[in-house]
């Protein structure tokens, strides 16, 4: 038989379980609302995506298809062509088919990494195709952008220098595509590329210890860094290079990498030969990666905007490329500046500039192409300042001073020391070199710093870019038919009047666009079974034309039942046709403009 006590003892177990286990629903009630009916920020996302990592081309890919299986109504993802090694180059395409078909929309187009190493756009990228379809239905601008625009979306452009740049050791030059190029002029091409000889997955330098006899010394601001001596000192260190081996024996140490040319200098405007614009190739669009895009934009004349992530500098830049192109007519620069401007205030620390004043010449350039080839508005992001880094005034304030341990030269080294915990930065170690003997190699950052974001900051990055490139989506042109009136003149001939509009910032065709002839005129057109037009014009004010008929812009065409508008619709601006018809029953007039979309009205002559 069991004895009083060990029975009160069993019952004072049995009764500390149940107050541990109601403890324990009280705690879980407190850290998980969600259980017991209430909300969290968020509903819960139908594609959970990580925005603090850096994805390979594969994955990336496999990001975007996990979208299109989760939202198939609106995305289609699809090959337009191969890369130099054959690897895809991947699109999505975002609409909506209930309101309407792709090609009668303006449409966005936006591309990323068309230089390997330039790796934080396709984040970019796949976080605007994430966020827009998470957001559809919650958001009403959202949800206005996707059933309005249609968006195109490539993520890497340069498919095969990601790759390169993600698998292969820090410090290698990935800028380029894969096509080979002789890069010493030795007709060998590809032969020299870099030696990762301690085996530690950074390319770095070497620097070799001889007391009293270098040229160098150990900063006195940081002991990572080296510095020249003064003129009439002597140093302890001398520089040997990049780590690496002269592996085709011509005196230079990986100099011959795979490509080594410019994907963003193969384009038709303003393309000048290698000799003057290094990295041009041979011809404009030799590069099968330039091709492929250029093809898929002249097959969607449709495409409005552009917007191309690059890195870094925080920077939102559009064309001319070279100042000899001339600046934009006034008109064109007036809803550039507006956009831009507009664009400082999105992303802190990024500046509005143009290309050739602001960064440097560039000829054959992809945004030049698209704005003087295409007619396309088009900006090109240079994403991640380092004015980010430290934002307070306070430490603006301090970077001010020389001695000050975020001063510019050296603030690297603080942030990698006390947010990154070291990881980013290499320092030097003692190796026994194939050729130099004992020599330290070292002194090297690994191939996620500086160029790009630390991943912890990188969706702030995502988002306001997302959004600056959602803004210029939203301020492409749109043609929207207004008021309409119709009066009987006698018999049976009518004056119609109608307006049509573009509120928005950008017009349905820009001036230099119209200037080298690159864009359809929009087209006004008539139907109707019964009806003759027998004159048209564009008047100022319908109230105005009432007082004088004479303030009037005759419309001289042979068919005025098709009108060929050269010069579209300006941003913001409201234009009223009246025509003189003949006839009876329905008529439809029809806006319809290769950039701003279509618009269409129904009038009975009455």
């Amino acid at each position: 038989m069991k004895t009083i006590r060990e029975t009160r003892s069993k019952m004072k177990r049995t009764g500390t379980i149940l107050a541990l286990t109601m403890l324990g629903a009280i705690l879980l009630a407190l850290v998980s609302p969600v259980a017991f009916g209430q909300k969290a920020s968020d509903p819960p996302f139908k594609v959970k995506l990580d925005f603090n990592r850096w994805h390979d081309v594969p994955d990336l890919y496999a990001d975007f298809q996990r979208l299109q299986a989760a939202f198939p109504r609106f995305l289609e993802f699809k090959s337009i062509g191969k890369s130099y090694e054959g690897r895809d180059l991947m699109v999505l395409t975002i609409n909506n088919p209930e309101t309407g078909p792709e090609m009668s929309k303006a449409a966005m187009y936006i591309e990323a990494n068309v230089h390997g190493n330039e790796i934080q756009g396709a984040e970019v990228c796949l976080y605007t195709a994430w966020y827009l379809m998470e957001n559809y239905g919650r958001l009403d601008d959202v949800t206005r952008l996707v059933n309005e625009r249609v968006f195109y979306i490539i993520p890497t452009v340069n498919p095969d220098g990601r790759q390169y740049f993600m698998e292969t050791p820090s410090g290698v030059s990935a800028r380029s595509g894969h096509v080979p190029v002789d890069d010493d002029g030795d007709w060998l091409v590809d032969e020299d590329k870099p030696d990762d000889l301690n085996g530690n997955g950074i390319i770095e330098q070497i620097r070799k210890y001889v007391p009293g006899k270098g040229n160098y010394r150990i900063n006195r601001a940081s002991p990572n860094m080296l510095e020249p001596v003064p003129f009439g000192e002597t140093g302890d260190y001398i520089l040997l290079g990049r780590e690496g081996l002269d592996n085709d024996g011509d005196g230079f140490v990986d100099e011959d990498n795979f490509g080594e040319y410019d994907g963003n200098r193969n384009w038709a405007a303003d393309w000048q030969p290698n000799y003057i614009q290094r990295g041009a190739m041979d011809y404009p669009f030799q590069l099968p990666e330039a091709k492929a895009v250029n093809d898929f934009l002249t097959a969607h004349p449709n495409v409005a905007g552009v917007q191309s992530y690059h890195n870094s500098g925080g920077m939102i830049l559009r064309g001319p490329g070279a100042e000899a192109a001339g600046d934009y007519p006034m008109s064109d620069a007036r809803f550039y500046d507006e956009l831009g401007q507009n664009g400082e205030r999105v992303l802190p620390f990024y500046r509005y500039l143009v290309i050739w004043s602001g960064l440097y010449t560039v000829h054959g350039g992809f945004i030049d192409w698209t704005n003087d080839g295409l007619g396309i508005i088009s900006f090109s992001n240079e994403l991640w300042s380092g004015e980010q880094y430290f934002t307070s005034p306070n430490l603006k304030e301090q970077q001010q001073n020389p001695s000050s341990p975020i001063a510019p030269n050296v603030s690297r080294y603080f942030f990698d020391k006390y947010l990154e915990f070291g990881q980013e930065y290499q320092p030097w170690k003692k190796f026994t070199h194939p050729q130099f003997g004992e020599v330290e190699i070292g002194g090297a950052w690994r191939k996620f710093q500086g160029r790009v974001p630390p991943r912890f900051m990188s969706e702030e990055l995502c988002h306001r870019n997302m959004a600056f490139t959602l803004y210029q989506a939203d301020e492409m042109p749109m043609i929207k038919m207004g008021e309409t009136n119709v009066e009987k003149v006698g018999g049976d001939v009518y004056r119609v009047f109608v307006n049509f509009t573009n509120p928005k910032v950008a017009p349905t065709i820009m001036a230099r666009a119209a200037q080298n002839n690159v864009v359809r005129p929009d087209l006004l057109t008539l139907e109707g079974k019964n009806a003759e037009v027998i004159a048209a014009s564009f008047i100022d004010n319908k109230e105005l034309y009432k007082i004088k008929p004479s303030v009037t812009q005759l419309i001289d065409q042979k068919d005025l039942k098709r009108i060929l508008v050269r010069n579209g619709q300006a941003g913001r601006t409201t234009r009223t046709v009246m025509y003189l018809v003949k006839g009876s029953g329905a008529i439809t007039v029809i806006y319809d403009s290769v950039k701003g979309g279509q618009a269409s009205k129904t009038i009975n002559l009455q």
